[in-house]
């Protein structure tokens, strides 16, 4: 694990040697990784569009054939969503627990607004070896969202406080349906604070990713999902890398009338 670390801190020096991308660039760059983004995020919950489908949905407002209008209205939520992490990573201060309600809000809001930005009011459970893993009970979910928003206040921004709000989110669980997709938004809102790309949890990595949250859940601790993270992390930051490269290479002065430049993609 600490090699690993190792590379993600080498990887990310590297990466901020290449700020500050030119602008044009950048929003062609952040737009690209928006909506793969969407795309995964929404997989991993078993969406059913495509990156190509997700991608004509969003840009296009094109329907799909055959496919849920739900899919739809949830690709149009989670890339609102990421645009509001961006803009809680640029405000100059911690998230906080009312962030998160916002953040989920933007989720649900089409697909299902009546549960978007609410806690929960039934209870949720999961499967873990064989047996039933029981998530805090409604009741329980607002006295556990204020310490976890104080704690994320206090917080120093770090891959490692990312992960760990993402995994504290998932345990409590506050939300009736769109937990994980809450998770990874703040998860990814946290990287960018702290100088990070977000990252993606890709389809094929489904299986790993919901084992080592099972395992946590189980008992066994975090070591699992932590790897799993920091391997993202590494392949994100290469993937990075290349494409900053080679914008620098094509940039011909790449900046806004008012000569500004941005680095949060």
């Amino acid at each position: 694990m600490e090699d690993l670390v190792a590379r993600v801190e080498r990887l990310k020096r590297a990466l901020d040697a290449l700020r500050p991308v030119p602008l044009p660039s950048l929003w062609r760059l952040r737009r690209w990784f928006d909506v793969d983004l969407t795309y995964t995020s929404n997989a991993i919950e078993g969406n059913t569009l495509t990156a190509v489908e997700t991608e004509l949905v969003i840009d296009k407002g094109i329907t799909i054939a055959g496919k849920p209008l739900k899919d739809h209205l949830e690709a149009l939520d989670h890339y609102d969503a990421i645009g509001l992490a961006r803009d809680l990573a640029r405000a100059g201060r911690s998230p906080i627990e009312a962030d998160i309600r916002a953040l989920h809000a933007l989720v649900l809001r089409r697909s299902r607004p009546a549960a978007a930005g609410r806690y929960a009011d039934q209870g949720r459970f999961v499967r873990t070896d064989e047996r039933r893993h029981a998530f805090p009970s409604p009741a329980e979910v607002p006295a556990l969202m204020q310490p976890f928003g104080l704690w994320l206040s206090e917080s120093a921004d770090s891959h490692d406080t990312a992960f760990e709000a993402h995994r504290r989110l998932v345990a409590i669980h506050p939300f009736n349906d769109g937990n994980g997709r809450t998770a990874r938004l703040l998860m990814n809102l946290l990287l960018i604070r702290a100088g990070y790309p977000p990252i993606s949890i890709r389809p094929e990595d489904r299986l790993a990713y919901i084992g080592s949250l099972a395992e946590d859940q189980a008992g066994r601790g975090d070591a699992a999902f932590r790897r799993l993270m920091l391997e993202r992390l590494e392949a994100t930051l290469e993937e990075y890398l290349e494409l900053f490269r080679e914008a620098a290479d094509q940039a011909t002065g790449g900046v806004t009338e008012d000569g500004g430049r941005w680095s949060d993609a």
